[in-house]
Formats: C-alpha cells, structure tokens, sequence
C-alpha cells in the first residue's frame, strides 16, 4: 500500500549471486529520480548460409541477458541539497569503487539490485560513463551524470559464477562471523573439514579455535590429489 513517501531510486550491493547478503551501509540513493531508464532486450539469430543454397533463413541462437540503463546525477554546487562543496572528485571516485572495484572475497565486482518502489533489475554493471557538466572557475568539476548499465544474470551464469567462487583452487579471506569454525569454514570452502590444520598453518594459528568474529582468515589453493 503507497505510504505517500516519495521514493528514490537505490543500488544496492550484494557479495554473493543469490542477492542475500546485503552490503550494510553500502548503496547509493539518487540525489533527484532519472527522469527514465532504457530496458534492452535482445534475440540473436545465426546468419549462416547452408553449402549450395543461394540464401538463407536466419535461425535463432539465444537470447541475451537484458541491460537496464539510467543516469545518477552528482551535483555539489549546493542549489539540489544546499550543501556546497569544493568539487565532486571523491563522490565519484566512491561511486566507481562502490560498482566497478574488484572483491578478493568474491574474486570480482560486487552484485547490485536496482530499487525504485519495486526490483527492476537484478545482476552486474558492466559500463559506467562520467559526463562533466558544470565546472569551478579553476576548473574542478561539481557537477556530472553517471550513466550506468546493470546487466541482469541469467540462472547460468548464476551457477558458472557460484562455481567459481567456491573453486578450491583459488585463494579466499573470509571474515568469521559467529558461531563458525575453522573446520565449518574449511567444509564449505574445500568441501572438507579435514584441511583446517593446513588452514590454521597458512594463518600462523597455534590453536584452529583461536578463530573469532570480525577475524579475516586465509584460505589458500589446496591439492586434493
């Protein structure tokens, strides 16, 4: 039921493909709502020409997964917010680490879920252009919209990206939350407990229970041959 709030549009951040684990304290809300967006969706279709035929029918391959596009403003000249500033530098910089910037954890970009008033689009973002609008007269930019494309993942792709993350064949930090265990940790990394000494050693641990929440612990690649 509408609560006669007027709401903005979110980014949220997610670190795991299922969007359960929300980013706390990491999303963006818009500054003014886009004025629209532009949904992409495309069917593609094989051109190929069969040997001896003089034309050919084109024949469906796949559909791509759609692309969403809209714009965020930034503004820092005090007139949307009354709130001034020298130049927009840094809230951009945050604002491109917040979507583009590499998670070890992950071992990728974080995930998004774009929200206005209801989800319209779960997945990736694959493009982000700066456009400088408006300039102090030394010349630091206080005004530019972002253009951001989130790309929406398919259950496939939702799988190829879970596989590889759980990979025991590349190299994790987790930080311990509570109630887990070395052992625990080891078993849902390696898909087996036993390798918790291994683990315990790579981290310089004298005793595997010495592990606390809040503590980053390193996994590292593991043989199991």
């Amino acid at each position: 039921m509408p609560t006669g709030e007027f709401e903005k549009l979110r980014i949220i951040s997610y670190t795991d493909p299922d969007f359960s684990d929300e980013h706390k304290g990491e999303e963006y809300v818009a500054l003014i709502n886009p004025e629209s967006y532009t949904l992409e969706t495309k069917v593609e279709f094989s051109n190929n020409q069969g040997s001896g035929t003089s034309g050919n029918q084109p024949r469906f391959t796949l559909k791509p997964p759609e692309e969403l596009a809209f714009e965020f403003l930034f503004d820092n000249t005090g007139i949307i917010d009354g709130n001034p500033k020298d130049d927009i530098a840094d809230d951009l910089q945050n604002f491109k680490d917040f979507l583009m910037k590499y998670e070890g954890e992950i071992h990728q970009p974080k995930f998004f879920k774009l929200v206005w008033g209801t989800a319209l689009m779960k997945g990736i973002c694959t493009t982000l252009n700066i456009n400088y609008k408006l300039f102090n007269p030394d010349g630091k930019p206080i005004r530019a919209i972002c253009k951001v494309t989130i790309r929406e993942l398919k259950p496939e792709e939702l799988r190829v990206i879970e596989e590889n993350n759980q990979s025991p064949d590349l190299t994790h930090y987790r930080i311990v939350k509570k109630g887990e265990t070395l052992p625990l940790l080891c078993y849902r990394i390696y898909g087996d407990s036993k390798y918790y000494i291994q683990v315990a050693k790579a981290n310089k641990l004298s005793d595997f229970r010495q592990i606390k929440p809040g503590q980053q612990v390193f996994f590292p690649p593991i043989s199991k041959s």
